[in-house]
């Protein structure tokens, strides 16, 4: 490491400093100067004139082609008056103590409260400008060394996983005590600051030629800063140079800095707390928004008004109906009533049970009595009609094992559990909520290597409805049925029932920041429209369109057609992926020598990352959410494609978000009330739960599965290099693992996984 103060390049390492206790050349380069007077020339010339009229003219269903010019010019303008009035994390000019930093999260994150907005254009040059309010993680500043103490929520610096303390800090900003410098973090050394040598040049007085000396961090520091590092001496340094020419620093000489947005993936503490402090009744946002709205003072905007336009004060009132609730039918024959979007199985049993026998438990938790838990189950599998068998074994973690690492801990259970006959189901209590360190090799080692169905869970408080959840995902998993429609069970859903239909459900699971894309699609067993099986691979990262639907591989097709798009990009899902759709189909029909075989299709996309929210008012005139199964689809809606908002669940806790869904194509000819009614029905089928779910069960069961797939492939260490480098060649796909035959008829990672 040469010495940063000197410019050879006789070496590749960097120190953090001069030889004469002046900042090196990077901190040289970060220290504040005095603002350099600079003049500039700008010459601005004409580009076009673009007649705002044409809004009006797109909502009355006259397309024009300056209307795309008009929105854009549009959203420029209320996007710069926000800028000016909104303080966010990405403004380099944002002040500090105007943040809104509304809560600590338990790593030492902050959620912020941002403005998003949301364009509801009206008629005849007039804009309804609604802002929505969203969170986003800042890390809160402070030392370094307390941030990895609370990310991983531990007391001990000795604890520290400094593989995972590299991945949390890379790419966020700190601030050195010493010289109040500022770096960016792209890693840590590796070694220690006592034993981290690096070489720097001592000029000779005499004249004579420069000599080089190897020191070590905690060396340096000692003789040219004087500072005895004590907290960190024994821990990596910061690097904060380039990546072939490193400049260490100390952790404890370094503060993270203010309103950084924290991009990495959160644990499941973080997520669970952002969610439940985030979450704002229908009261509560509505004052809210119509503060924000109030504040922003769009109607001063000069530019708004030059273009004609004005921002009104008030929420746009829509019309809406509600759709009644679909009736479900139980294993005894009788009718399950949902009321409020939710139904139970108090005095119903399972219309399909699968029996659970030659089964074990296995527990990673100190606190759960398994031996109690197994006796509960059995009693309430009995009385819903689903017969469980006595547990063959309850199999008890050793207790020197709970420090070990999540995959050592995995190993020796199944050394103990594979001790005498296999098992056909297993359930895992987990010492933490489903998303712990054991919950992805726990899975992997079952699903993959030895073909057992599992259920995982880590209950809190045991009662009847927790138990009959669990029998419920226990059930489907095992391949049988717990509900279903009475329309499906009569063979009566217009249009489906009458004609072989294949339902697909397709979602693309982007994980974690940097992780690959794992595309699934889940297709529909006709008649029912409640039992699904799933298929998945992997693609290159970023992609937003799914490119193995049909894939020829020689005279064989390898695609997967044995969540979601913007609008942008809808014109892709018809030109690719219903292309490669019809494809495959066409491939099938050759095969079978079937050439009159040519199915109808109809495709809808289903978004749920927008910002729009419906309110009422009740009797006592108090903002509540809109009752499951409300369907808006005027006024605020396309006034020529086909598209409506539906909340076909209960918004219990926070604010309901309806699910925005576009039939993009329709070559079955459903009238607007039977699509509506079939994708609230279809809402009504989703296994695992006794409610109606925000999204229909296939996209529900598609999100579920590439979630479980993301916990198999471990992809942490390759976010983490990939985050960050705009200009870095795609990383090599990573293939899947195949599940083991055992389990491939398990719902809904069923049937087979495929590898590209």
């Amino acid at each position: 490491m040469e010495d940063a103060s000197s410019s050879g390049r006789t070496t590749t390492r960097r120190s953090p400093g001069g030889d004469d206790g002046s900042p090196g050349g990077s901190d040289r380069k970060r220290m504040k100067r005095p603002m350099a007077v600079k003049k500039f020339m700008v010459e601005i010339s004409f580009a076009a004139k673009v007649p705002m009229s044409a809004i009006a003219e797109v909502l009355r269903g006259q397309e024009t082609e300056n209307s795309m010019e008009a929105l854009r010019v549009l959203d420029i303008t209320l996007r710069q008056h926000s800028a000016k009035h909104t303080n966010g994390p990405d403004r380099a000019k944002v002040e500090e103590d105007k943040m809104k930093l509304e809560f600590e999260m338990a790593a030492k994150i902050l959620a912020c409260e941002a403005t998003y907005k949301k364009k509801i254009t009206k008629l005849k040059k007039e804009a309804d400008h609604v802002k929505n309010v969203s969170t986003t993680m800042i890390v809160r500043p402070g030392p370094v060394i307390e941030f990895l103490l609370f990310n991983k929520n531990i007391k001990n610096p000795r604890e520290i996983d400094w593989g995972k303390a590299k991945r949390a800090l890379k790419n966020l900003r700190i601030k050195t005590t010493h010289t109040g410098s500022e770096f960016r973090i792209i890693g840590l050394s590796e070694d220690t600051c006592y034993s981290q040598t690096f070489q720097i040049k001592r000029k000779n007085g005499n004249g004579g030629s420069d000599t080089v000396e190897e020191v070590t961090v905690s060396e340096y520091y000692r003789k040219n800063w004087k500072i005895d590092l004590k907290g960190s001496a024994h821990f990596p340094c910061l690097n904060v140079g380039k990546p072939k020419r490193p400049t260490y620093i100390p952790l404890e000489l370094c503060h993270l800095v203010p309103l950084q947005r924290y991009k990495k993936a959160l644990s499941t503490l973080q997520r669970s707390t952002l969610v439940e402090r985030s979450r704002q009744n229908p009261q509560e946002r509505m004052f809210v928004l119509s503060g924000v709205l109030r504040d922003s003072d769009y109607n001063s905007v000069p530019m708004l008004r030059e273009c004609g336009i004005s921002i009104a004060q008030e929420f746009t009132q829509v019309a809406a109906r509600v759709l009644p609730a679909p009736k479900l039918k139980s294993g005894d024959g009788e009718d399950i009533f949902a009321r409020n979007g939710r139904w139970n199985f108090n005095n119903n049993r399972l219309i399909q049970p699968k029996r659970v026998q030659r089964w074990v438990v296995v527990n990673f938790s100190a606190r759960c009595n398994a031996h109690h838990l197994a006796q509960r189950l059995i009693h309430c599998g009995n009385l819903k009609g689903l017969p469980v068998d006595p547990e063959d074994h309850v199999f008890q973690e050793r207790s020197h094992m709970g420090r070990e690492r999540a995959e050592t801990r995995v190993n020796d259970m199944f050394q103990q559990l594979l001790s005498g006959d296999k098992p056909s189901f297993v359930l895992c209590v987990l010492p933490e909520r489903k998303n712990c360190d054991i919950y992805g090799p726990w899975k992997r080692m079952c699903l993959v290597k030895y073909g057992i169905v599992t259920q995982c869970l880590a209950p809190t408080k045991i009662n009847d409805q927790y138990l009959t959840n669990v029998l419920l995902k226990i059930n489907a998993k095992l391949g049988g049925l717990n509900s279903l429609l009475q329309i499906e069970r009569n063979q009566a859903i217009p249009l489906l029932s009458k004609t072989p239909t294949i339902i697909l459900g397709m979602d693309v699971s982007h994980g974690s920041p940097g992780r690959d894309d794992v595309p699934l699609l889940v297709p529909w067993k006709w008649p029912l429209i409640s039992k699904y099986k799933a298929s998945v691979c992997t693609q290159s990262p970023r992609l937003d369109m799914i490119d193995s639907l049909f894939k020829l591989v020689g005279n064989e097709d390898h695609g997967i057609i044995r969540d979601g798009v913007s609008e942008g990009q809808f014109n892709q899902v018809l030109n690719i992926e219903l292309a490669q759709i019809i494809k495959a189909c066409e491939f099938l029909a050759n095969e079978k020598n079937d050439s009159e075989w040519s199915p109808k299709f109809t495709v809808i996309v289903a978004q749920k990352n927008h910002h729009t929210k419906f309110f009422q008012t009740d009797r006592s005139n108090k903002v509540v959410n809109v009752p499951p199964g409300t369907v808006v689809d005027k006024g605020i809606c396309h006034p020529r494609n086909c598209d409506f908002y539906m909340c076909a669940h209960a918004g219990m806790i926070g604010t309901t978000r309806p699910t925005h869904y576009h039939v993009l194509h329709d070559e079955n000819n459903f009238t607007p009330d039977d699509l509506q009614e079939l994708v609230h029905n279809v809402s009504y089928v989703y296994q695992r739960s006794t409610t109606a779910i925000s999204v229909v069960a296939p996209i529900c069961y598609a999100h579920l599965a590439a979630a479980q797939v993301s916990q198999f492939v471990r992809l942490d260490d390759a976010a983490s290099e990939g985050s960050g480098d705009g200009g870095a060649p795609p990383r090599p796909v990573p293939e899947l693992p195949r599940l083991h035959p055992d389990v491939r008829q398990s719902i809904p990672l069923s049937k087979r996984w495929k590898k590209w």
